[in-house]
């Protein structure tokens, strides 16, 4: 086309990439924190060829058919997930929809073992016991049974969905000596169980078996409070919920009445059904239950790899291509990729 696409980016995005996106493409960024107020994402979806988005965006179909009835030919999620868009609207009003896997993998893998091991060895719990005072005021320096908490050695590791993210969480596992159950809808081949040392077992079993139990799978509608009170009550007694997936795959209710209740030891969070979490919800009044604001991506490298994905998926759809991480892939059938054409 004659004239750069025109972009509209809902926050400022790190690194380099960022930077020639900037160049390659008439952008405008939103300058704020906070996501853009869901009018404002209207009114920019009737004036762009393309929209960068993020997971806190409401991209409905609303947004997506004004878009597509003026210029509104793709939308780059600066995520992996994309449970905010769509997507089937999209595919039947020709607009690509594209994520960033992959380059999120290590980061969240990492952090998982992060709140498994600040859950099993209460981390956060023990902080806040120095930091207030009480530890001072108690005037014992070390006891027998203070701070008591889990040692993962031979303990039984059991992930929930076995893509990317399930895998590296497993592969770190054998360094802490666990044995590794996972569940996932379709199994992993046997050479992969092979050499991560995973077993195939049903949900069931995974509940009931599993000392530490850590969610990786999407959220649909399938998934969503896939992890309820009767899965809640399957597990051990001494056992740590972890879930850097998606809040709503976990039901909050049922959640907090288990560590309430000891149905289960401990939890570990980054992700919420509500986000922000409000400083006075249930879960922040827990000792049992480590909260963090959702940055399983949050390396300054996994960050800038993921505005490269984004920026690789527009040149290549600028240039006419399919973009590398297409996620409705029927949308070609309906529309070939370019900005060019009705």
């Amino acid at each position: 086309m004659s004239r750069r696409p025109r972009v509209f980016v809902t926050r400022r995005l790190p690194g380099p990439c960022f930077e020639r996106l900037l160049r390659e493409f008439d952008a405008e960024v939103w300058p704020e924190w906070r996501e853009p107020p869901y009018e404002v994402l209207l009114e920019k979806a009737r004036q762009v060829d393309a929209l960068v988005t993020l997971l806190t965006d409401r991209v409905d179909c609303r947004v997506i058919e004004e878009g597509a009835r003026n210029r509104l030919r793709i939308i780059a999620q600066y995520a992996v997930g994309f449970d905010n868009i769509d997507v089937e609207c999209a595919t039947r009003h020709g607009v690509y929809v594209t994520n960033t896997p992959g380059v999120l993998t290590e980061a969240v893998a990492d952090l998982t073992w992060a709140l498994i091991l600040a859950a099993a060895r209460r981390i956060v719990e023990a902080d806040r016991y120095v930091r207030s005072g009480e530890w001072y005021r108690g005037g014992t320096a070390w006891h027998p049974e203070l701070m008591l908490g889990m040692e993962l050695s031979g303990k039984v590791l059991g992930i929930i969905g076995f893509g990317r993210i399930g895998r590296a969480v497993a592969r770190r596992a054998r360094g802490f000596n666990m044995k590794v159950i996972y569940y996932d809808i379709v199994r992993a081949p046997e050479e992969v169980e092979r050499e991560l040392g995973a077993r195939y077992v049903d949900l069931e079993t995974l509940l009931r078996e599993a000392d530490i139990v850590s969610i990786h799978v999407p959220l649909t509608p399938e998934t969503r409070h896939m992890i309820g009170e009767r899965e809640l009550r399957m597990m051990k007694r001494t056992a740590i919920l972890v879930n850097t997936a998606r809040g709503a795959v976990v039901d909050t209710e049922a959640l907090v009445r288990a560590l309430k209740e000891g149905w289960i030891a401990a939890a570990a969070l980054d992700v919420f059904e509500e986000e922000p979490l409000p400083p006075d919800h249930p879960l922040t009044k827990l000792p049992n239950v480590v909260l963090a604001p959702h940055i399983g991506s949050a390396t300054r490298e996994t960050r800038e790899r993921m505005a490269c994905a984004v920026l690789e998926n527009l040149l290549a759809f600028r240039d006419g291509r399919e973009p590398p991480n297409l996620v409705n892939r029927d949308v070609v059938k309906v529309r070939p990729p370019g900005f060019e054409g009705p």
